[in-house]
Order: C-alpha cells, then sequence, then structure tokens
C-alpha cells in the first residue's frame, strides 16, 4: 500500500458550511450521502456500511464548519486518510467541498469516479430545495 497516490477533489455545493459540516462530521450526516449505513464506535470511529462491505475510520482531526479527517483502520492505512474540508469564497460565499484522499495509481479513476457519485448524492440534496 506504501504506492497509494495522493488526489485532491473540489465540489461546488450550495450549502451553508454549518450545514455541510454537519453532513460530513457525524453518522446521521454521512450516512444521507457517503455510506448506506454509518454507526460510532467509542467516542470517534466511525463505521461505514455499504451493499456488501464494511470499512471503519477513526476521525483523527477535526475544526467545526472548517474540516474532518478520518484515517481508515487497518496496517495498510498508517500513512494515509481522507479529508472532507469545507472552503467559503470569501466575496462571493460560495461553498466548495474539497476531497483529499489515496488511491492505488491503478484504481485512480475509479476512487475518483466513486466520489463524483457519492458528492452527486450530496449536491442533490440542495440542488432540490
Amino acid at each position: 500500500m506504501a504506492g497509494l497516490e495522493k488526489f485532491i477533489l473540489e465540489f461546488p455545493v450550495k450549502a451553508t458550511p454549518r450545514v455541510l459540516y454537519t453532513l460530513i462530521s457525524t453518522a446521521e450526516g454521512l450516512s444521507r450521502w457517503f455510506a448506506d449505513i454509518v454507526d460510532i464506535e467509542g467516542e470517534d470511529v466511525f463505521k461505514f456500511k455499504w451493499e456488501d462491505s464494511e470499512q471503519s475510520a477513526r476521525l483523527i482531526q477535526s475544526k467545526e464548519n472548517e474540516y474532518v479527517r478520518f484515517q481508515w483502520q487497518g496496517e495498510d492505512y498508517q500513512d494515509h486518510y481522507f479529508e472532507l474540508k469545507i472552503l467559503t469564497e470569501p466575496v462571493s460565499s460560495e461553498v466548495a467541498l474539497v476531497i483529499t484522499d489515496y488511491a492505488d495509481p491503478a484504481d485512480l479513476e475509479f476512487s475518483k469516479l466513486l466520489w463524483n457519485t457519492q458528492v452527486g448524492l450530496l449536491q442533490r440534496m440542495f440542488n432540490s430545495t
């Protein structure tokens, strides 16, 4: 896993930083767009469940209304994290979600497509209002 490649994606989101932070930092919020079911174990371990898979990640850093950083559990992920960061354009007040993640070079396009799909679910929550 040492050969993972870091990538960064940015998505516009029509939401306030406060609302977006709730959707990226809580089990209830993450279960609305990121995974089918999200549970919290202890104080800081999130268990993400999809159709046929399950994975746990520890919340290793966060700053209210700004970002959350998770580290997948397991020895293969010791030096890697995924981060969901909220950026607000000062002049226009437009909000973006910036995702930093890692993927095997052979799976890079698939990982980007997966994030596009999941964030698309998040964006649709705000575009329908």
